[in-house]
């Protein structure tokens, strides 16, 4: 039986010279302000595959109170999550996401970031689909004060 999960994240903008976004490092006049990397749209991801498989979210894995958790990067959180799923009987089957920002600009970094979520899930870049939208400047991501991600996830039993 396939199974669906849905994972949503928002960070607001601080200091810094880069984001990450689906474990790619993207130059940007501001950072993600984050007890991890930041990484909105691997952090969605995470929640929708863990949501899936009934195994409750980031927060309860990678608490945001623990000092084992700080800078962790969202491509080893990824490795951790497909790791939960395999102790639990699941593989992830399929990924479809959407970052929702006003900047920086996204499309030219799509591609990298499909092969490195595909490649810390252990999927064909196939499977996985990364897509953006901005606000039309509507609302605080329409003023440049962070940046959300959506994430859907199916999995299967092993």
């Amino acid at each position: 039986m396939i199974r669906v999960g849905h994972g949503y994240d928002v960070h607001r903008f601080g200091p810094g010279d880069h984001v990450w976004l689906g474990g790619v490092r993207i130059e940007h006049d501001q950072g993600l302000v984050a007890h991890s990397d930041g990484d909105v749209l691997i952090h969605a991801l995470s929640d929708a595959l863990l949501g899936a498989a009934a195994l409750g979210d980031i927060g309860g894995l990678f608490p945001d109170t623990s000092d084992e958790w700080a800078g962790l990067a969202g491509h080893r959180m990824l490795q951790l999550v497909r790791a939960a799923l395999d102790e639990a009987g699941f593989v992830p089957c399929q990924c479809d996401m959407t970052i929702v920002a006003q900047a920086p600009r996204i499309a030219p970094h799509v591609g990298a970031m499909r092969a490195r979520i595909a490649d810390g899930l252990g999927l064909a870049t196939g499977c996985v689909n990364v897509k953006a939208t901005t606000t039309e400047r509507l609302g605080p991501i329409g003023r440049k004060e962070g940046i959300a991600a959506h994430a859907v996830a199916t999995i299967a039993p092993r």
